[in-house]
C-alpha cells in the first residue's frame, strides 16, 4: 500500500494523509472513516482490475506484491482494549443448561442486552502462534478443597470478532446506526477457554486466569463494505430491544451470512476433522448493537479496539461453536471421523484451525485461517 500511495493512485481521496501506509499496523488508517475506506478499497480493486489502468504505466501488479507462500502475516493493528461478548442465544442456552438446568438456562439480563467482559489485550496472538496450556486451580470435586495444575477441559470457542474504527469520545455514546459506521473490519476468532478453572474462578466477577492465557485472531480483516452483499436479518429479538440498541436506518438487517467452520489436527495424526459448522447468522446480538452497548455509558472506544462475539452456535449439534458444547461438558466423546480418535477437550499438541467465507454467485469472500497449537503447560514444580 505504501509503495502504491507513492505513485499517486489513492492522491484523488479527500482527507486521506497516505503517510498512514507507512506504519507497520493498521491503527492510523483505522481511525480515518468509511468514506476514505471505501476509496482506498475501490481504488486498489480498479488498480488490481483494470490492465489499462494508469498507474499501470508506472508500476506492476508483481511489483507490489509478494508471492502468498513467502507472506508473514502479522497482527493487524495494536489493540488497546479488548471486549468479548456472549452474544449468541444458542450457545448461552445450551452452558445455561448444562450448568443451571433448562428452566433457568438464560439469565433474565440476557435478552436485554449484550453481555460482554473485558478481556486481556496483550494475550490476543496472530494465528499461527502457538499457546501453552494455561496453570490456575481448579476443583473438580465440589466436596474438596481445590487443586492446583493445568487445565484439564481446554477448549476452544469460535467466534468472530471486530475492529473498532474512529471510536468515541470520553462521555459520548454512538447509536446503532452510528456503530455501524465505526466498525473497521472483520476477522476470525478463537477464544480459548480453560472450562475448569473458569468454572471455579468466574463468581462473582467473572472470567480471569480461564481466558486470559491466550486469544487467537486471523490477520486478514474483511472491511464491512466487502460483506454489504451478505446482509441478512438477525434472529428475531423478543422482547423488543430497549430504543438505544434499535436501528432507525433504512436497512434493518443487522447480521451477516458468514459460514464458520473449525477443523482439528490431534496430535495422533497428520489430518484435520471436522468438528463445527456454524455461521454468524445465527448471532442474536449484532455487532453494530454490541459496540451501541459498549458506549452508551460514555465509554470511549479507540482505532484497533477489539471486540469479539461470543460462541457462536446453531440449533444443530453440527453447529454448536465450542466442545464443551459438541461434548456436552466431556459426558459425550466426540469421534473424529472414522478414525479412531475422539476428544471431549483438546489435549496438548493439538491444533484448531477455524476458517470462514461469504458464497456469493460465483465468487467467495474468505477470512483466512485462525490456527493455533496447545503445547504442554509449564512446569512450576509446585
Amino acid at each position: 500500500m505504501s509503495a502504491l500511495a507513492k505513485t499517486g493512485l489513492f492522491s484523488e481521496i479527500n482527507g486521506l494523509d497516505t503517510s498512514v501506509f507507512d506504519s507497520p499496523q493498521l491503527n492510523e488508517y483505522m481511525s480515518l472513516n468509511r468514506t476514505i475506506w471505501r476509496s482506498v478499497r475501490q481504488s486498489l480493486q480498479q488498480f488490481l482490475c483494470d490492465e489499462t489502468h494508469t498507474v499501470r504505466k508506472q508500476i506492476n501488479v508483481d511489483d507490489v506484491a509478494v508471492p502468498i507462500k513467502e507472506v508473514r502475516m502479522h497482527m493487524p493493528a495494536k489493540i488497546g482494549d479488548y471486549t468479548d461478548f456472549y452474544a449468541s442465544r444458542e450457545h448461552a442456552t445450551n452452558v445455561g443448561v448444562m450448568f443451571r438446568g433448562k428452566d433457568n438456562a438464560l439469565m433474565p439480563n440476557w435478552t436485554h442486552l449484550p453481555v460482554g467482559y473485558h478481556g486481556r489485550a496483550s494475550s490476543v496472538v496472530v494465528s499461527g502462534t502457538p499457546l501453552r496450556r494455561p496453570n490456575g486451580q481448579r476443583r473438580p470435586n465440589p466436596d474438596s478443597p481445590p487443586v492446583f495444575g493445568p487445565s484439564t477441559r481446554l477448549d476452544y470457542e469460535l467466534e468472530m470478532a471486530f475492529f473498532v474504527g474512529p471510536g468515541n469520545s470520553l462521555g459520548t455514546a454512538l447509536s446503532v446506526d452510528e456503530a455501524e459506521d465505526r466498525i473497521f473490519g472483520v476477522v476470525l476468532m478463537n477464544d480459548w477457554s480453560a472450562r475448569d478453572i473458569q468454572a471455579w474462578e468466574y463468581v462473582p466477577l467473572g472470567p480471569f486466569l480461564g481466558k486470559s492465557f491466550g486469544t487467537t485472531v486471523s490477520p486478514w480483516v474483511v472491511t464491512m463494505d466487502a460483506l454489504e452483499p451478505f446482509r441478512v436479518m438477525q434472529p428475531e429479538q423478543d422482547p423488543e430491544p430497549l430504543p438505544y440498541l434499535q436501528c432507525s436506518s433504512a436497512d434493518k438487517r443487522g447480521g451477516f451470512d458468514i459460514n464458520l467452520n473449525v477443523h482439528i489436527k490431534p496430535y495422533e495424526s497428520n489430518e484435520y476433522f471436522a468438528l463445527t459448522r456454524s455461521n454468524l447468522k445465527y448471532m442474536y446480538w449484532s455487532l453494530r448493537q454490541q459496540l451501541a452497548h459498549h458506549t452508551v455509558n460514555g465509554c470511549n472506544m479507540r482505532p484497533g479496539d477489539l471486540c469479539g462475539t461470543g460462541t457462536i452456535s446453531g440449533l444443530t449439534e453440527e453447529s454448536f461453536g465450542s466442545m464443551l458444547e459438541l461434548s456436552w461438558s466431556g459426558k459425550n466423546p466426540i469421534k473424529l471421523g472414522s478414525s479412531e480418535i475422539s476428544r471431549t477437550f483438546v489435549e496438548d499438541n493439538d491444533t484448531v484451525r477455524l476458517t470462514g467465507y461469504c458464497q456469493g454467485e460465483g465468487y467467495r469472500v474468505g477470512f483466512g485461517e485462525c490456527t493455533g497449537t496447545i503445547l504442554p503447560a509449564v512446569d512450576l514444580g509446585l
